[in-house]
């Protein structure tokens, strides 16, 4: 007899029925559900899903990277500037004085959280991206980032600051936001998404929505922000979930130019550079053999000749010079100072001892991007190529460097003195100026050593793997259905507690824009290509040329000793090993990693559109993400003036630092070509834009081919012409603004009105056309000279 039939029998048709239903229900449930289901509620049992927990003590995890940071800059390793929460969290802990980041800051953040070699996970250059897979800036699902891992784990995740790591064409109000923080293991995320930010006026984002910092607050300063908002979330994560751990990432904006500090941080330096780099290089290589970070046998390697000698600057060079590095010192103590204010919020928690702080001073070497005289309009000169301004004229504004109006850097010898003892700086992965910046470590419930030296290899790829160890997780195969590629990094974890452990990584490339390495076993090859301080229309790839050097580093601690015609074999052998974890790892093609003049079919949401149309209730749109005003174009507004009259914003793209402007003041339309900050070109009717409907239109045809060329602008309403002006040069939207329509957020692109200057009529549309030859103009090139 059938089971159909026994149910049949027992309980009749309907019984029956709904037996071998509840059957096929509890059959086709979730797997995992451990319960049972019947057709009520009443004669069922529930059984929950298992959320994700941690290990038994796992520890709270914080990890701090600055930004920019030499080697010999900071106190506790012999530095100028006084770094007391570096200091103090070296004494309760350990000092790693052989950890090496990438040279540059995307990849080493690239590296830092995923475990894997920076180009392994798409990020072989900081800008520039190029359609190849080392170096195409989108981060690879099969690269798991640390935030995932533990997310998985049972954690909860923060970032706060630098971010860096998104595609520019994805930095935009509707996404995708597959690459932002929120979509790489974070819950929260609070910082802004480019390479560099503004302290006094950046533009922020919270998630993935953008947030303008208080326009009316002149003590606000970025650093002080990120510092308030991630203490403001270790206290609600405590308040609400104290026994779960917490991974916490706080990227600084310090000290990457523009160096912005309030003047009181800069006064506590007044005076302390007059010695000149050369001078001070000297007085860091003695303090740090004095403190042992390093070794008695370490030299001190010479100035390249590139280099100017202190000596050889004129007193006005001399005193700008020295000013410039009163403003570094200032920010990086700032910096120091907000860093510690995170810190003694997470070991004043409920499990203070038991959390891990790891402080890594730097995502490379200082950086020499300033020039050799060093700038105030930092980006525009070292990446556009457009002239700096004259000693005298800097000197005569050096004492406002710090404060909003200026994108500073300081000169290259900065750099240079402040990567004490080594070789190079920023961006030369080829030496350690570059790659090793010094670590700290602190974990009161494990790590007993406390103020400990460390003299392991280890490398930033190093730390996923070592958290892993140490919380006790294994990296999963896949996340979310992706299998997952093999880490890179080694754990460092048995070094907590036994100082004389051998190294555990042992062999490491380094490549950045064609500066490249191989380690191993302690000696090093290395090929610099290009110097760092060149603008980026000087360069060239000619990387055949490059100059291999080779190093034992087991006896010289800071390469000074090149051994490349010594020992020729060993050369050859590093050489070889070097194009071999290249193709490993996605290195090749080798280039400058830079933009190159007309794009290179990268992703856009620009493309070669010509037209387009925003409203008044636009988000802002970061300015790569609209059209490039450089060629011949249009702007045309339909909009209302109220019977008592309109004034602000209609239409901005840009910031402080470059852009241009359309607005409205005393009733006068205006529009603004902001050159870098360099000059100003204003076009203003002379009579007043009268209540009612308008079409008001700016119109610009460009009459100078050669790049940052200028033309000529007219201003109409309603089809009249009422202005119109050569405008000599025009540049490009700076990266600390964005396009908005009816005000302007960021920094002000003309200094003749605060903001938001909201627009007190009514903008209907605005629409924007680029005409022949706008494009096809702008990407001209400019001379290399």
């Amino acid at each position: 007899m059938s089971q159909l039939e026994i149910a049949f029998r027992a309980f009749g048709m309907t019984g029956a029925i709904c037996l071998f239903a509840t059957a096929a229900w509890a059959s086709e449930a979730d797997p995992t559900f451990s319960g049972k289901i019947g057709q009520y509620q009443k004669n069922s049992t529930p059984s929950w899903p298992t959320p994700a927990t941690a290990p038994q003590g796992a520890p709270n995890v914080v990890l701090v990277l600055l930004d920019d940071v030499g080697f010999g800059a900071a106190s506790t390793f012999g530095g100028p500037v006084r770094t007391p929460a570096f200091e103090q969290l070296a004494a309760q802990g350990l000092r790693y004085n052989q950890f090496h980041t990438t040279a540059v800051c995307s990849p080493t953040r690239a590296a830092l959280l995923s475990g894997r070699n920076h180009h392994r996970v798409g990020f072989g250059v900081a800008g520039g991206e190029s359609g190849f897979p080392g170096y195409n800036f989108e981060w690879k699902q099969s690269a798991g980032s640390i935030a995932e891992v533990l997310h998985l784990n049972g954690y909860s995740t923060s970032a706060f600051g630098k971010w860096h790591n998104t595609p520019i064409w994805e930095i935009n109000p509707v996404g995708p936001f597959d690459h932002w923080p929120t979509s790489l293991g974070f819950d929260y995320f609070y910082g802004f998404m480019g390479g560099e930010m503004s302290q006094w006026e950046p533009m922020l984002y919270r998630n993935t929505q953008p947030v303008s910092p208080p326009a009316d607050d002149p003590a606000y300063i970025l650093n002080h922000d990120l510092a308030n908002d991630a203490i403001h979330w270790i206290h609600s994560h405590d308040a609400v979930a104290p026994d779960r751990p917490y991974f916490l990432y706080f990227a600084s904006g310090g000290t990457h130019s523009p160096h912005h500090v309030p003047k009181e941080w800069i006064d506590k330096y007044r005076g302390q550079f007059d010695q000149g780099w050369d001078r001070l290089r000297e007085e860091i290589f003695a303090r740090q053999q004095k403190l042992g970070v390093i070794p008695a046998n370490a030299e001190l390697t010479p100035r390249p000749d590139a280099l100017p000698a202190w000596s050889s600057l004129s007193t006005d060079q001399q005193k700008l010079a020295s000013r410039q590095m009163e403003v570094y010192a200032g920010f990086l103590a700032e910096t120091d100072a907000e860093v510690g204010r995170v810190i003694a919020a997470a070991q004043q928690g409920p499990h203070g001892d038991n959390t891990i702080v790891i402080y890594i001073m730097g995502d490379n070497g200082a950086s020499s991007e300033g020039g050799l005289g060093g700038s105030d309009r930092d980006l525009a000169e070292f990446f556009m190529g457009v002239p700096a301004d004259d000693i005298k004229t800097q000197l005569a504004r050096s004492g406002d460097l710090g404060s909003r109006a200026y994108d500073n850097h300081f000169a290259s010898g900065w750099s240079w003195g402040l990567d004490a003892p080594f070789q190079w700086m920023k961006q030369v992965a080829s030496h350690l100026g570059g790659t090793r910046n010094p670590m700290v470590v602190s974990w009161p419930d494990r790590i007993k050593d406390q103020g400990g030296l460390r003299s392991q290899f280890t490398h930033v790829v190093d730390v996923a793997p070592t958290l892993y160890e140490v919380i006790g997780i294994q990296p999963p195969e896949s996340i979310g259905g992706v299998k997952q590629m093999s880490l890179d990094g080694v754990s460092f974890a048995s070094s907590f507690t036994d100082a004389k452990v051998p190294d555990a990584h042992t062999s490491q490339y380094f490549e950045i824009m064609g500066n490249r390495a191989m380690y191993k076993d302690g000696w090093i090859a290395s090929a610099r290509h290009e110097l760092p301080w060149m603008t980026l229309p000087q360069r060239k790839e000619d990387f055949e040329n490059d100059q291999w050097e080779l190093y034992n580093l087991n006896e010289d601690y800071s390469q000074a000793h090149d051994l490349a015609n010594a020992d020729p074999d060993k050369l050859k052998e590093l050489q070889a090993l070097f194009d071999s974890e290249a193709k490993r790892n996605d290195v090749y093609p080798i280039g400058l990693g830079m933009p190159k003049p007309g794009g290179n079919g990268a992703p856009s949401l620009v493309g070669d559109r010509k037209d387009f149309t925003y409203y008044a209730d636009s988000d802002a749109i970061p300015p790569m993400a609209g059209p490039m005003l450089l060629g011949s174009h249009s702007i045309t507004v339909d909009l209302v003036v109220p019977g008592k009259g309109a004034e602000g914003v209609i239409f901005a793209d840009g910031g402080r630092y470059g852009g241009v402007v359309l607005y409205v003041k005393k009733g006068r339309l205006i529009y603004e070509n902001n050159f870098f900050g360099k000059s100003r070109d204003v076009i203003a009717a002379a009579s007043l834009l009268p209540p009612g409907q308008h079409r008001i239109a700016y119109e610009y045809t460009r009459q100078d081919a050669k790049f940052w060329g200028g033309g000529r602008g007219t201003l109409s309403i309603d089809g009249k012409t009422v202005a119109k002006a050569k405008i000599p040069q025009v540049g490009m939207p700076y990266a600390f603004g964005s396009l908005d329509i009816g005000r302007e957020r960021g920094s002000p692109i003309s200094p003749d009105y605060q903001l938001p200057f909201t627009f007190t009529g009514t903008i209907e549309k605005l629409e924007i056309h680029l005409g022949p030859p706008a494009l096809e103009q702008a990407v001209k090139a400019p001379a290399s000279d």
